[in-house]
């Protein structure tokens, strides 16, 4: 039986790993805030709803258009969309509230990655994250399971952790 696990551990990057984070943590915000306004644009313009991958076809314009977003790692612009897109979902079917807007003051900023082709790996005592590379962490426990994704979080004391799901 297949089951789901998530671990989380205290992470401590580097100035450079800092700024990286700080970026992608404001690209996801971003994306997800552009493409909140363009769902809402075209519900109340047209009355249909956008989807995931017309979206996500967007967005490689928009990468296109905007340079600073190919800074940051793409799959957690691809994850912020689709929480987007999951989000929504679970509004029309009157499971929660309608999708607001993220903000830059909340206290909590995170984002998620996925595992695709070894990008996320735990090694001894650093994990290796797309595009920050090692990152010195915490290591209470071994992590046991498939790697399926990462969520790197910034508290409001400016500590930093990562949960990482598993497959058991």
């Amino acid at each position: 039986m297949q089951v789901n696990k998530a671990y989380r551990f205290r992470i401590y990057p580097n100035k450079q790993q800092e700024i990286l984070i700080a970026k992608t943590l404001g690209c996801s915000r971003f994306v997800f805030n552009h493409f909140l306004s363009e769902w809402e644009k075209s519900y109340q313009n047209t009355g249909k709803r956008l989807t995931y991958n017309s979206c996500s076809k967007q967005l490689t314009q928009l990468k296109k258009e905007l340079a600073w977003l190919k800074e940051v790692d793409s799959i957690a612009l691809q994850s912020s969309l689709k929480a987007l897109a999951d989000s929504y979902t679970r509004f029309f079917k009157k499971q929660n509230q309608r999708p607001r807007f993220k903000s830059k003051k909340n206290k909590i900023q995170s984002y998620t990655t996925k595992y695709t082709n070894g990008n996320i790996a735990v090694l001894d005592n650093k994990i290796q994250l797309p595009k920050l590379g090692l990152v010195p962490f915490k290591k209470s426990r071994e992590v046991e399971g498939r790697i399926l994704n990462a969520t790197i979080r910034r508290n409001a004391s400016g500590k930093y952790f990562v949960s990482i799901g598993v497959e058991t």
